[in-house]
């Protein structure tokens, strides 16, 4: 496809033009959040996704459409000032691409547009490794992480093979589902953004978190992270439980052909660093909680689709939204194509469980950072230990067996 588009459509990398929007005859639609950043995320998403409507979808994407990017620089506007900066811009990264991948995952941009524009944001109490932050989706059907430059650069370097990956596998696939790469600048300070598909239920609570990579070396979850609500815990807080994930052997040998390919994958593009993240529905304390909630009061009331209503700021009420879909969902039930990661437990356990797993955090790229950390590793804890800093290889294999010996 041509990369001289009208309006903000994507622009060649070479390129630097940046269009002034006047805000004439708007649909009124506010934006409103609690702070600047998340008003200008909205903003953005939703003039992006209504532009990008305007484009023909190409036959197959092109080595531009890979370097491509539509900005747009919004200066004195005298539009919803309560909420929106009046001056800033927004750059929305290889928009064809991500269109083509939420395309792939089965995630229609109107949705994807309701999700994030509908109503704010979520904040969430994780944080990345970085200090990144984790915002979901009013509706939790997204999560939107800030992430650095060096990110963004990584982002670019892997995508034509990640998307090539995402093509032959028909997305079904344990890695993150990128759906949208976003640059907003506010007072000259830029912030990036990448949103992916949750790996959490919308409606599933989680009760118990892990973020497992296979090593145990200081891989336990800190006092102040167990004080949390949803703590996130680590691989030796896991062995010590002495659990394993009851999926049954068809659900494990279909979960294991899958994460093999994808850290095979991973490896072959250098990448580490990379973890499990695992949440655990428990059926029972659901059911509990939910009794719990009647009990008190009619406040939160199930709507006839078997969503809880009060956990969305704004109903999720559009026609093609998969949220809307009827049909009563009963204990421990989900619909496969919305929570995609979600497996449950073998039907012969006693404690029935849900559990959502996917692969996060696989933007670490094995660099001269890594080399060095490795070696100050070994000195310290000698050569056979569990580090986490080995190299791809390594650390993809002992990723797989570690994931192999949890499930049963």
């Amino acid at each position: 496809m041509s990369s001289n588009c009208t309006s903000a459509a994507p622009v060649s990398a070479s390129k630097t033009k940046t269009k002034k929007k006047h805000f004439i005859g708007q649909k009124v639609k506010l934006f409103r959040a609690s702070e600047p950043i998340l008003s200008i995320l909205m903003w953005g998403v939703n003039h992006t996704i209504n532009e990008l409507s305007n484009v023909p979808v190409p036959v197959m994407l092109m080595p531009d459409d890979f370097k491509a990017y539509s900005k747009i620089k919004v200066d004195n506007h005298l539009f919803n000032k309560e909420n929106l900066p009046s001056r800033f811009k927004f750059k929305e990264y290889c928009p064809m691409v991500f269109r083509n991948l939420r395309e792939r995952f089965c995630i229609d941009d109107q949705d994807y547009q309701n999700s994030l524009t509908r109503s704010a944001p979520l904040n969430s109490d994780s944080q990345g490794r970085f200090g990144n932050r984790f915002l979901s989706s009013y509706d939790h059907r997204f999560v939107i992480k800030t992430v650095s430059s060096e990110d963004i650069a990584e982002m670019h370097n892997i995508l034509k093979k990640y998307h090539q990956f995402i093509v032959e596998c028909h997305g079904n696939t344990l890695l993150p589902q990128f759906l949208g790469m976003y640059r907003l600048t506010v007072d000259g300070v830029e912030t990036y953004m990448v949103v992916t598909r949750n790996v959490f239920s919308h409606r599933l609570t989680v009760h118990r978190k892990y973020d497992l990579k296979g090593s145990t070396v200081s891989r336990e979850a800190s006092d102040k992270e167990k004080a949390k609500e949803l703590p996130t815990f680590k691989d030796n807080d896991f062995l010590n439980e002495g659990q394993k994930l009851q999926i049954g052997d068809d659900n494990k040998k279909y979960f294991l052909e899958k994460l093999k390919h994808d850290v095979e994958f991973l490896a072959t593009l250098k990448i580490m660093d990379y973890s499990l993240l695992v949440g655990i529905h428990d059926v029972e304390r659901a059911e509990q909680e939910e009794m719990d909630v009647e009990g008190v009061g009619e406040e939160e009331e199930y709507e006839n689709d078997g969503v809880l209503t009060g956990s969305f700021g704004t109903p999720p009420d559009s026609p093609g939204n998969p949220l809307n879909c009827g049909g009563f969902f009963g204990a421990g039930e989900f619909d496969p194509s919305v929570d995609v990661y979600a497996i449950k437990s073998q039907d012969s356990v006693v404690k029935k469980e849900v559990y959502f797993m996917a692969i996060i955090d696989i933007l670490t790229h094995y660099d001269a950072k890594k080399k060095a950390a490795h070696a100050a590793k070994t000195v310290k804890h000698g050569a056979g230990a569990e580090i986490s800093t080995v190299n791809p290889e390594q650390y993809s294999k002992r990723f797989y067996e570690f994931m192999s010996n949890i499930l049963s």
